[in-house]
């Protein structure tokens, strides 16, 4: 039978075995924050654009295209169709557009293609639905039957069509905004590097080191030309 002397050596090798084995082995305790961990490939909701003005015009969009499609799939009989299937058509694009560029810009998965103009790409479908919201709400209420499944798709085309109309003369003031600056900025840059080689053109330091340079050379020539001569003389006097 062991001691406890023997017992006390086999526990504090053990324990030394372990601390050993605990440092040398790969597999760690990690010390980062959960709250540091980004989940579903790095994505993030960008709070700051849903709560600033063009990230409210978006949901207000999403929601009044949302509803006037709503309305007009209630309606069961129709005679003549075709206002209704245009109207249906452009509530159904807005809708599915207007929510892929609102999930863009929220979730900044538009700055993952920067080969895509996505301020005009806004604008263009702001612009398009304004158009096409205003006449398929004018041809639903010249064509509809006083019907209140009807009558609620006009007024919610009617207020999408306006909420679009904002969206769009924010979208233009933004574009020439960015437009401008981008320009300024090519200009200064211009202005700055037409000014920094004028001072290089006329510095007189640059000159005289110039100037230098070329008197140098030419000492070198003429004592090379001189050397030569009284080489030719050495062998002709021998």
């Amino acid at each position: 039978m062991r001691n406890g002397d023997d017992l006390e050596g086999f526990d504090g090798e053990a324990s030394s075995t372990s601390m050993i084995s605990g440092a040398s082995s790969p597999y760690q305790p990690t010390t980062e924050p959960v709250s540091q961990r980004r989940g579903l490939g790095g994505l993030r909701c960008d709070l700051d654009y849903l709560r600033g003005t063009f990230g409210r015009i978006k949901l207000a969009e999403v929601v009044l295209a949302l509803i006037a499609f709503i309305c007009i799939e209630t309606i069961m009989e129709c005679s003549p169709c075709e206002g209704l299937y245009f109207f249906e058509f452009v509530s159904c694009s807005a809708l599915v557009v207007t929510g892929v560029l609102l999930l863009m810009f929220s979730l900044n998965l538009h700055t993952r293609i920067p080969q895509i103009n996505w301020n005009l790409t806004d604008l263009v479908n702001t612009g398009l639905s304004t158009f096409f919201f205003f006449i398929a709400s004018v041809v639903l209420a010249a064509l509809n039957h006083k019907t209140g499944a009807e009558i609620a798709a006009v007024i919610f085309g009617f207020l999408a069509m306006a909420v679009y109309a904002v969206n769009t003369y924010l979208a233009i003031k933004k574009w020439r905004m960015n437009s401008r600056q981008q320009n300024s900025r090519q200009t200064s840059d211009y202005i700055r590097a037409r000014t920094e080689s004028r001072e290089v053109e006329h510095r007189p330091e640059i000159q005289r080191l110039d100037g230098r340079k070329g008197r140098s050379n030419g000492g070198k020539e003429c004592s090379a030309l001189h050397m030569c001569r009284d080489a030719l003389s050495q062998k002709l006097l021998s």
